[in-house]
């Protein structure tokens, strides 16, 4: 294993913008809900990386077609005549070409107009996507691999535990609001998986002490490693510090991403 196989890849994909339709909903969890979406619109869609993300147009009303862009050379441009629909960024799950299928997981107890359109969504409804844009690949090859977020991103967890070759470990920290948000992991990496529920006043703890509950008493295996974090804002931006000052983790290993933020709405942001 050489430092040129370790390196990390942006890749760029073409926009197309998608109309698809709800074909299966399969309960994961009392708060978890996976939306198999399907459509002529979904050929040739592409997912290089387990922590992309795909611009979800909602409608205005369960069950009617959303404003959808038309993609022109300055950009997207909506019907005037409509109000724009409101958008938020979710993981691709999982895409299946031979069926054509793509799987979006929704955690309902987080409050939104993604989570209540996914909430109440029927076989039949309709949904808008674009994307991903981008895809950043972050190579399977490294020794080991520490995956950390809250329940957003389970998602993205569970598909890179399903990516991940046999011959890597991996080490897994999610912070739940409770047992409702636990999912079996599947994976054919040596992995373990720590379930952290966060207190309910959170404000009881500083975040050095949130931190701690969450890493616990873990130790990073030998060779080399990889970090992924994201979650919310504050909490991402603490631990990728954390990650760096106390366990010494180059910032090139370190991949951390904000899927939301307490203070504002339909926010992402990856922390360089």
């Amino acid at each position: 294993m050489t430092e040129s196989t370790l390196d990390t890849q942006k890749l760029q994909h073409p926009i197309k913008i998608r109309l698809l339709q709800v074909k299966r909903i399969t309960p994961l969890s009392p708060s978890i809900r996976r939306i198999t979406l399907s459509g002529n619109d979904l050929n040739g869609f592409v997912s290089a990386s387990f922590d992309d993300h795909i611009k979800l147009f909602l409608p205005d009303l369960p069950g009617q077609k959303p404003n959808m862009p038309v993609l022109e050379e300055k950009g997207i441009k909506f019907d005037e005549h409509r109000p724009k629909p409101l958008t938020r960024d979710y993981t691709p799950r999982r895409y299946n070409p031979d069926t054509n299928e793509l799987d979006i997981d929704f955690v309902l107890n987080h409050e939104g107009p993604a989570t209540s359109w996914a909430s109440q969504a029927e076989v039949g409804h309709y949904l808008g996507v674009a994307g991903p844009r981008g895809s950043f690949v972050i190579p399977a090859g490294f020794d080991w691999h520490l995956l950390m977020g809250d329940e957003t991103a389970i998602p993205a967890i569970a598909r890179r535990l399903e990516e991940l070759p046999a011959s890597c470990k991996a080490i897994v920290i999610i912070k739940i609001a409770s047992d409702d948000s636990k999912i079996p992991l599947q994976g054919q990496c040596d992995f373990e998986v720590r379930w952290v529920q966060q207190d309910s006043d959170p404000a009881d703890k500083n975040d050095a002490e949130m931190l701690a509950a969450c890493l616990g008493d873990i130790v990073l295996p030998a060779g080399e490693g990889y970090v992924w974090a994201a979650g919310e804002y504050s909490d991402i931006k603490a631990l990728r510090e954390y990650m760096i000052d106390q366990f010494k983790i180059d910032k090139k290993r370190i991949r951390a991403s904000s899927y939301w933020r307490k203070s504002q709405v339909a926010t992402h942001t990856n922390f360089e």
